[in-house]
């Protein structure tokens, strides 16, 4: 172990393991895949970092994503790439939701989504294990956040998107730094020029979890959660599921939290929420499958979730059964009202893939998968300005009388 490794600690990471096999592989070494082609996931000398600190001194911290930095895997304080990573409000959404409904509003955080956790913890690592050129496929806000981080350190990216991403997400990685290309096909097309360009040598494969870190980063979501109910968990998470990295990232991060002691062994329920028009995992779940088959012809409104095969399929699967909860799919029309009615009702502005998790929850509820009375949090995962609103024409000329009746 080099010098600054042992001057400069600032995390507990012991090895990292394969998600279906259990295979160890060393720690402080760049990876992809495990051998068998799965996720790897960090895994931490627990016992030492309840040595190390407390729940007392991580509520006396700051509450930004890197108070919790001994349950992450960045070893050098040099290395920590930051854009200012607060911890997310919790938003009630008593009128379109009910009076125990609180929304997990990500869209505060850099580049304006929750995927600034998982990239900016991706990119660190990166940073910290000398990789200096990265690619990625995208729906949209991952890319912007790879862009604004890897710029921030120095690393070239390119950055891969399906030809009708949103047109602001195009534009906010282009002018972040990163070169982006409009590619004919979803996002597994893309994935796939990624791979064959990573296989070549060209540059460092940063699909969702093909790399370890982001659901690293991601679990940041899980671990603020405890303290934000004052270490217990609530009832039910309803969470917009694509690659699933960070419901993954959560049930992991309820593990570690019981291990140190800091919660107890009640779970959430966790539902899995994606669009009718894409749901391989609720798909997978009600054939009672551990993995789930590309779905075909993806459509939704929710670019975010149109995501037809998740390399980590069987991770949220288990994630959800174990926690008692279900993968479920809500249409499209049901999205836009859903979206239509926090903002007008509440005065929040949800995103697309954040009105799937209030449709999901109003199905739950009239399903009696959930009650009135379950403490929920529904995951708004960007903020609502990055999409598409309504016109609203109506002008006033200030020369002419004016009907305030009217007005």
């Amino acid at each position: 172990m080099n010098q600054n490794l042992t001057t400069d600690r600032q995390t507990f990471v012991t090895h990292l393991e394969c998600s279906i096999t259990g295979e160890r592989y060393e720690a402080d070494q760049l990876h992809g895949l495990s051998r068998a082609g799965r996720p790897l996931l960090v895994r931490y000398d627990l016992d030492a970092v309840r040595t190390a600190i407390s729940r007392d001194t991580i509520e006396a911290r700051p509450t930004d994503l890197w108070r919790w930095r001994e349950l992450l895997p960045v070893r050098h304080t040099s290395n920590i790439v930051s854009l200012g990573e607060i911890e997310t409000p919790l938003v009630p959404l008593t009128k379109s939701g009910g009076p125990n409904v609180l929304v997990k509003d990500e869209g505060r955080l850099p580049t304006g989504s929750f995927k600034a956790r998982g990239l900016v913890m991706a990119v660190a690592m990166a940073k910290e294990l000398g990789v200096t050129k990265i690619a990625m496929p995208t729906n949209g806000n991952a890319g912007a956040a790879l862009a604004a981080y890897a710029t921030r350190c120095g690393i070239e990216t390119i950055v891969f998107c399906p030809d009708d991403t949103p047109e602001i997400n195009v534009r906010e990685i282009a002018m972040q730094g990163a070169r982006v290309w409009r590619v004919n096909g979803l996002i597994d097309d893309c994935g796939a020029i990624v791979g064959k360009g990573a296989a070549e040598g060209r540059w460092f494969d940063f699909s969702t979890l093909k790399e370890p870190y982001r659901i690293e980063g991601k679990k940041t979501m899980g671990l603020e959660l405890a303290a934000q109910f004052g270490w217990k968990l609530p009832d039910a998470i309803f969470y917009p599921t694509g690659g699933g990295t960070g419901l993954i990232g959560m049930w992991k991060a309820f593990d570690e939290l019981e291990k140190l002691g800091w919660i107890g062994s009640e779970r959430p329920k966790m539902f899995a929420v994606q669009a009718s028009g894409c749901a391989p995992i609720v798909r997978a779940f009600e054939a009672g499958e551990e993995h789930a088959e590309r779905w075909e012809d993806a459509s939704t409104v929710a670019a975010g979730i149109r995501v037809p095969k998740a390399v980590g399929d069987f991770l949220i699967l288990r994630a959800v059964r174990e926690s008692g909860g279900k993968a479920l799919a809500v249409g499209d029309p049901a999205i836009l009202k859903a979206v239509d009615a926090a903002a007008k009702q509440d005065g929040l502005l949800l995103c697309p893939e954040g009105g799937a998790t209030l449709a999901a929850y109003h199905q739950a509820l009239n399903t009696g998968l959930v009650d009135e009375d379950d403490k929920v949090v529904l995951f708004n995962c960007a903020t609502g300005l990055k999409y598409p609103m309504p016109e609203a024409p109506q002008a006033l000329d200030r020369t002419r009388p004016i009907d305030f009746d009217a007005l």
